[in-house]
């Protein structure tokens, strides 16, 4: 179960992000959303956390290059571990975000109900400004300067979600 699911607070709306090993674009996704929550004044009633469709790096860090662009960008990546996205959360997750349309075949292939399979969204389906594109681009085989360009689009695209979520805890009256 991943971290923040554990928490005393069974009210918060849970979030998990998820890529395919948890190791570059879910912890970015993760750690962004999160830093965008605490300094909302929301940490009590946005829980976030990560996890890949796969086992490969389960327990391992986040890539090295994960945790220097977030650095870069004022971030601290190098507590994450990689865990592997279990089906049961979905009984705790309010909201499944994948990060390309991959995660979110395997996913909603997971899903057992059809209430579980309209949790599962696409990250960058929450920013107008890239109305049209689907997938947030793996990182992983590529150099330094692409993880920096895919941490700029989550931070946009998680600055999006977060403007769209947010009114929802201030104003609890607002649906979501």
């Amino acid at each position: 179960m991943p971290r923040d699911l554990d928490e005393p607070n069974a009210q918060a709306f849970r979030i998990s992000m998820v890529c395919t090993g948890n190791i570059c674009r879910s912890p970015m996704a993760e750690i962004v959303l999160h830093d965008l929550v605490e300094k909302g004044g929301l940490a009590e009633q946005v829980s976030v956390t990560s996890a890949g469709t796969g086992e490969w790096h389960v327990g391992e860090h986040a890539d090295p290059r994960t945790v220097d662009a977030l650095a870069a960008r004022g971030y601290d990546g190098s507590r994450h571990r990689a865990r592997q996205f279990d089906p049961t959360w979905f009984d705790e997750l309010d909201l499944v975000i994948a990060l390309d349309r991959s995660h979110e075949r395997v996913l909603r292939s997971w899903a057992r109900t059809d209430d579980d399979r309209a949790k599962v969204r696409l990250l960058l389906g929450f920013d107008p400004e890239y109305a049209g594109r689907s997938d947030v681009p793996d990182p992983y085989y590529s150099d330094a300067a692409m993880f920096e360009s895919v941490l700029a689009m989550i931070e946009h695209s998680c600055q999006s979600l977060f403007r769209q979520l947010e009114p929802a805890f201030r104003h609890p009256r607002l649906a979501l």
